[in-house]
């Protein structure tokens, strides 16, 4: 059971009313964000103690992340196991999933979550927890990176054609669209929760490069240390009407998809629509840059398909 709270602030509703198309909008809530290397990260309250930092992860496929010293504080029950899996497929272990009667965001209260207890990397500072892309299924979801708000509405997007508003689907519970890289079009996760725009091997061996490839950080997984490469594009990478020319990318072994990290969203007003499949993007104009990522790649786990929650990489 999820349930919305009364209307937000008319800065709020203003916000929303700049970037969207909604056929109904019944509220609004805004919360501010803060943001570093570019992950959105707000003030929450679990079961009305707090508030916790937590980073919204659309990359995430689950519902939510808890740390076992907030689960501890509360004294989260454990009610199941997930198994988790690195994102190579390789390796796994289990995790506890653990209940939550409530999370309160932005003045909108989930209620009855299934989270999952498991450490979280540490690189963007303290952080409690994480809320992952299918917590926000009843409502749209926008990431206003530009003037650093969260908010969350009812109503719904149109569609536009694949100008500004794109299609997009979710297995496992995370956002994958169509973007194009060198003129073809490739799957790609958007993943607020990523380091950057990441390609995987066997893509970027078809591409040239402006600068060839070099090894930039080293990641580890559950099972394997592996080397993370940057290079600079010599093509453009199109999301809808928007470009990156010739963007520094990071080339990533361990992911299967191209990723569309923070570094990249940072430009943009992101709204999600999960009723509709559909995203929209607004920005204040079609061409950007993107160079090397602020920070190393990290990865956390990916569940497998069962049992529920799902998860995928947390960049």
């Amino acid at each position: 059971m999820r349930r919305l709270a009364n209307p937000g602030s008319a800065l709020a509703t203003f916000l929303v009313a700049s970037v969207l198309s909604l056929s109904a909008q019944d509220a609004v809530h805004s919360e501010p964000m803060t943001e570093r290397f570019g992950k959105p990260y707000v003030m929450v309250t679990i079961n009305g103690k707090g508030p916790y930092r937590f980073v919204i992860d659309t990359g995430t496929g689950g519902d939510a992340i808890v740390t076992p010293a907030v689960a501890d504080e509360l004294h989260l029950p454990t009610i199941g196991q997930a198994r988790l899996n690195d994102p190579s497929g390789l390796g796994g272990a289990q995790s506890p999933v653990v209940f939550v009667e409530s999370i309160k965001l932005a003045g909108v209260e989930f209620t009855e979550i299934r989270a999952i207890r498991h450490e979280l990397t540490n690189e963007a500072g303290a952080c409690q927890g994480l809320l992952g892309f299918t917590l926000f299924r009843s409502y749209l979801l926008t990431l206003d990176f530009p003037r650093r708000r969260v908010l969350l509405a009812t109503g719904e997007l149109k569609p536009d054609g694949g100008d500004a508003v794109l299609p997009f689907r979710m297995p496992q519970g995370v956002p994958i669209t169509a973007l194009e890289v060198a003129g073809h079009a490739v799957d790609a996760q958007l993943d607020s929760g990523g380091g950057g725009l990441t390609l995987p091997e066997a893509l970027a061996s078809q591409l040239k490069f402006d600068i060839d490839p070099v090894v930039f950080a080293t990641g580890q997984s559950l099972s394997t240390r592996f080397a993370i490469k940057v290079a600079k594009l010599a093509s453009d990478v199109k999301l809808g009407k928007y470009t990156f020319t010739h963007p520094v990318v990071e080339i990533h072994p361990a992911f299967r998809l191209v990723n569309f990290g923070s570094p990249p969203m940072e430009n943009f007003t992101i709204t999600f629509d999960q009723k509709n499949l559909l995203v929209h993007l607004a920005a204040s104009h079609k061409r950007f840059t993107l160079t090397a990522p602020p920070t190393p790649t990290r990865l956390t786990n990916q569940p497998d398909r069962e049992p529920p929650p799902n998860l995928l990489p947390v960049g």
